[in-house]
This record gives structure tokens, C-alpha cells and sequence, in this order.
């Protein structure tokens, strides 16, 4: 029985190491899981950092990018609006040098001659004319019976006159045309007082 008691010490003996061992290996297993675990948590922290950053340098690039067609759009519309200041410039620049002609032509259509045809004549040619000044944009600025506007008129003389309101333009002297909002040439007029 000594016998059996020491074969079975030696056994546990032998055992223990043995599953001290296991232990060991078992314990290693776990922390080298962990430790793969924690590497997973901080390659999986960095991959979040790494999408905030893209995502935040996503967001800065389209902000830029929604500028930039706002500063285009802005460009397109001051170019346009240059453009069409440029060409009511060019336009008011030629028909200023026609208004003497036509304001002539006006003139000579009022003038009496036994002469009809050369009379049709000089209609037509006058016609002609005011469409080209409509084709262009140039309007006659509108006078008589109008309150006086230092913008578009020019007051040549002013009468006293009980049937007309204070500012009421009463006749006009020379036509003025405006192309846009632009003046080409101020009308003159006679106002009442």
C-alpha cells in the first residue's frame, strides 16, 4: 500500500508539471488572443481615424468645390452684365452720332412742300431709321404731360402756367432717347412752374 501511495504521488507529481504546462499553454493562448484582440480594437481605432480624415478631407474638397461654382456662377453673370454694358455703350456711342440725322429728318417731315412724293421720301427714311434706333434698344424718353425727371430731362426754360401741376413738363424741344437705363440724351423741355 506504501507502494500504491508513492506510484500515485509520483503520478500527481507527474500530472501536476504536466498540467501546470497545459496551464501555461492555455494562459499564453488567452494572452496572445487578447493581445491579437487589442490589436484588432487599434487597427480598427486607426481605420476610424483614418475615415474621420478622409471624410473631413471629403467635406473640405466639396466645400471648395461649391465655392469655386458659386465664384464661377458670380464670374459668368459680371461677364454677361459687362458685355451687355459694353454693348449699350457701343450702341449709345453709333446712335448718338445719328441723333442730328434723324432729329433733321423730323424736321423736314414738318416742313410744308408741294412736293408728296419727296415728302413719302423722307417719311420713309425717317421710319427707317427709328426702327433701327428700336432694333438697337434705344427708346425716345417720354415727355409731355410727365413730371419732370433731372435723370432723363433737361429743363430749357420754365413758365407759369395755372393749367399744368408744379414739375409737368409742357413741351419738348429736342427728343432724348435712353438705351437700357442708360441715358444717350437728355430731352429738353419746357417745364411749368
Amino acid at each position: 500500500m506504501a507502494n500504491e501511495n508513492n506510484n500515485m504521488q509520483e503520478d500527481i507529481e507527474k500530472k501536476e508539471p504536466i498540467n501546470e504546462n497545459e496551464e501555461n499553454e492555455k494562459n499564453e493562448k488567452v494572452e496572445t488572443k487578447q493581445e491579437n484582440e487589442v490589436k484588432e480594437n487599434e487597427v480598427k481605432v486607426e481605420d476610424i481615424s483614418e475615415l474621420d480624415k478622409t471624410k473631413q478631407d471629403l467635406d473640405e474638397m466639396n466645400d471648395r468645390y461649391k465655392r469655386l461654382l458659386a465664384e464661377f456662377e458670380n464670374y459668368k453673370k459680371r461677364v454677361t452684365k459687362d458685355k451687355e454694358g459694353l454693348k449699350d455703350l457701343l450702341v449709345s456711342d453709333i446712335m448718338t452720332s445719328i441723333l442730328p440725322v434723324i432729329d433733321n429728318l423730323e424736321k423736314a417731315v414738318i416742313t410744308k412742300t408741294e412736293d408728296k412724293a419727296y415728302q413719302d421720301g423722307v417719311k420713309m427714311v425717317l421710319k427707317q431709321l427709328q426702327d433701327v434706333l428700336l432694333y438697337n434698344g434705344v427708346k425716345e424718353i417720354e415727355t409731355v404731360g410727365k413730371k419732370f425727371d433731372p435723370e432723363l430731362h433737361e429743363a430749357v426754360s420754365h413758365v407759369t402756367d395755372e393749367k399744368h401741376d408744379e414739375n409737368v413738363i409742357i413741351e419738348e424741344f429736342r427728343k432724348g432717347y435712353i438705351i437700357g437705363n442708360r441715358v444717350i440724351r437728355h430731352s429738353m423741355v419746357i417745364v411749368a412752374n
